[in-house]
């Protein structure tokens, strides 16, 4: 069994890459694509706050809590590794279970229904059950935030409940979180669910 360490994972069309410093003038750009930052219910960092944000996870990843990465897009023909198209990560780690969040994701507006989302997911997912052994992955999102609770749900991923009042918003305003998950003995049936939506597409 392995750890929760930083890690490049490949897929067809995306690169998760260990996300550093040098990646800043691409993540700006990526969530300046959409200006994801004014969607109330997410929260995208603005070109200003990048910076922070990146610093805010490497120090994380420090403490041991996170493993954050860079969402490239891949050239499906070459192989070749291209734009920055936005961020995700492994939080909330229990590493004696194991368990796992995946989480604090944003792409850019316009991978929005390219399927670089559920192939990100299907490249954290086999890592986390395949290689790091996790017993359970989860997925948090905000109440209102209908388009990131369907895609959750579309992964296969099961809703456990809706946390109320769970946390406070940038703006202070309290948030209700909604909880999913996707168990170890469920991961074989995801998988082939996720490997089916992207064939499909392919």
């Amino acid at each position: 069994m392995s750890t929760f360490e930083p890690v490049t994972l490949a897929g067809r069309s995306v690169i998760l890459e260990p996300l550093s410093m040098a990646h800043l003038d691409g993540l700006v750009d990526a969530a300046s694509d959409g200006e994801l930052w004014n969607l109330w219910y997410t929260s995208v960092p603005g070109p200003d706050a990048m910076a922070a944000e990146v610093t805010r996870r490497l120090n994380l990843q420090d403490q041991g809590s996170m493993v954050p990465f860079t969402t490239r897009l891949r050239d499906p023909e070459t192989g070749a590794a291209g734009r920055i198209i936005g961020m995700t990560t492994y939080m909330n780690i229990d590493r004696e279970l194991p368990r796992a969040e995946i989480g604090s994701t944003w792409n850019a507006a316009s991978a929005h229904g390219t399927g670089t989302n559920p192939e990100s997911k299907l490249l954290l997912l086999a890592h986390a059950f395949e290689v790091l052994g996790c017993v359970a992955v989860e997925f948090c999102t905000h109440w209102m935030n209908h388009q990131s609770r369907a895609a959750i749900a579309r992964l296969g991923a099961r809703q456990d409940g809706i946390l109320r009042s769970h946390s406070r918003s940038a703006d202070g305003a309290l948030r209700d979180t909604v909880v999913f998950s996707i168990l170890a003995h469920e991961w074989p049936a995801v998988r082939n669910g996720l490997e089916y939506r992207l064939a499909r597409r392919n």
